[in-house]
């Protein structure tokens, strides 16, 4: 393949891999890094693309490999190795507080009431969809169509997130 076809069809997915890149990372701003990355690493690598695979699932696969690389670099990082003598810090509250402090409390309880706030119609579908059920199984329980499942939780997050704009844990 010619680096103008290749360039052609790489652009010409740049949506479908802005919708995974989403996906992955539940944020657009995350999601836009990764898809500028994931095309960087497809042009790097032009040489590497065998004319007779699937471009699409190739390039979805090294988007899906980035994703991973960084997700692992980030637990790696963020793990906690006690060098002190005695293993000191192990025991510190500072490292491993596991109690919720009063201002933990105090955004549950925020959230809960701002939930408890909703309509049955937003309450319902929302409140499901956090405890990890999918949205046609929520659609399948209330009898409602997929999208207005997806919707009045889309609706229920923005209201959430304005009535809780104001809040500053710190």
């Amino acid at each position: 393949m010619n680096t103008q076809l290749f360039r052609q069809k790489l652009l010409d997915i740049q949506g479908n891999l802005l919708n995974f890149a989403i996906m992955l990372t539940n944020n657009r701003d995350d999601a836009n890094d990764l898809l500028q990355d994931t095309t960087l690493k497809a042009l790097d690598n032009e040489e590497k693309y065998a004319d007779n695979t699937n471009f699409k699932a190739w390039v979805f696969t090294i988007m899906r490999n980035i994703f991973i690389n960084r997700y692992r670099r980030m637990v790696r990082n963020a793990t906690i190795v006690d060098t002190s003598e005695d293993l000191y810090q192990i025991n510190s509250s500072s490292v491993t507080d596991s109690q919720p402090t009063p201002e933990d409390t105090y955004t549950a309880n925020e959230i809960s009431k701002a939930i408890a706030s909703f309509s049955d119609d937003y309450r319902i579908p929302f409140t499901m969809h956090v405890a990890g059920y999918h949205y046609a199984e929520i659609a399948k329980h209330m009898k409602l169509p997929l999208g207005t499942v997806k919707s009045r939780i889309y609706y229920a997050r923005q209201y959430l997130q304005v009535r809780l704009r104001d809040y500053d844990p710190r």
